[in-house]
This record gives structure tokens, sequence and C-alpha cells, in this order.
């Protein structure tokens, strides 16, 4: 590869280290060609951007984007999952696969200027993604409301079934 392309490359990887608000690291050898595009198929999906680069390229990177604490972790072949929108997408996803496919190994993640080791990459992928706990806090806020909505309606329909009583009581002493 040409020196200009390399820089590129270089800045490429560091406008998404500095974007993205986490990633993790995988050791994809073992996958088949097969595996390895249904991994990325099911990232592009998540709008996760799941990219291999040259380890070099993104220790370089890494120092333009004051994410030093990932060189260490750059060695061997490695995915870089770029989570853009999520803090907890790519863990899942990557956690998921795993699961699947022993071939793929988590080395670790990144998450607010912190390293996390494959523990806590695990541990993140439990954590419910933003949308769930939106729907949380809405039934949370709902369930005041719907309970009171059930018990007024309570009220209204014993009443009316009172006043039906009484007025089939009374038909009843007309006869």
């Amino acid at each position: 590869m040409a020196r200009p392309e390399k820089v590129a490359e270089v800045q490429a990887i560091t406008e998404r280290l500095e974007s993205a608000q986490s990633l993790v690291l995988a050791d994809y050898t073992g996958l088949t060609v097969h595996q390895m595009t249904e991994f990325r198929v099911t990232c592009r999906q998540n709008n996760i951007d799941c990219r291999v680069v040259k380890n070099r390229l993104a220790r370089i990177a890494c120092d333009n984007a004051n994410t030093v604490v990932l060189k260490d972790h750059l060695k061997g072949p490695t995915a870089i999952l770029f989570g853009p929108e999520s803090q907890v997408d790519p863990a899942k996803i990557v956690v998921e696969f795993a699961k699947n496919n022993k071939a793929m190994e988590i080395k670790g993640g990144y998450v607010d200027g912190q390293y996390l080791d494959p523990v806590k990459v695990v541990a993140l992928s439990k954590v419910p993604s933003r949308d769930e706990l939106l729907a949380k806090m809405m039934g949370s806020i709902n369930s005041p409301a719907t309970g009171l909505t059930m018990a007024l309606n309570g009220v209204a329909s014993g009443l009316t079934r009172c006043i039906d009583a009484i007025a089939k009581q009374k038909a009843e002493q007309a006869n």
C-alpha cells in the first residue's frame, strides 16, 4: 500500500475511534468465509461498523484518538466493531455470535475511556439497550395512569351494575 493510502486509512480509523460510543475487539481466527460474511451482515443490520485493519495502522490511530489503552490488545488477527449509536450493541452482537461460533474470541472492549476485558464485555452485553430501557421507563410512567383508569372504571362499572340491579328489583316489585 502506498504511503498516502496508509495515511488515509489511519485517518479513517481515527475518525471511527473518536465517533464510536463503544468498540469491541474480536479474534476471528478459525472462522470460515461464510461465517465471517454472516457476522458482517449482522453487524451492518445493527448499524455496527465491523473492520479488519492492520494492527500497526490501528495502533497509530489509537495514538491519534487518545485511546492508547487499546494498543496492547491489537495483536494477531483482530476485527474491530465500532458502535457509533450504542454502547451496548457491539458487545451484544459479538457475544451472541461467539456463542454459536466457538472460533470467535472476544479480546476486549472500550467504553467511556476505559478498556473492558472479555468478561466485562460479556457483562456489558447483558445490559438492556437504550430502546429497551426507554420502553421500560415508559411502561413505568404509564403504569400509575393505567391503574387510576382501571380504578375509576371499576367505580363507574360498579355503580352501573348497582343501578341495573335496583332497576330489576323495582321491576319485579311492580309486577
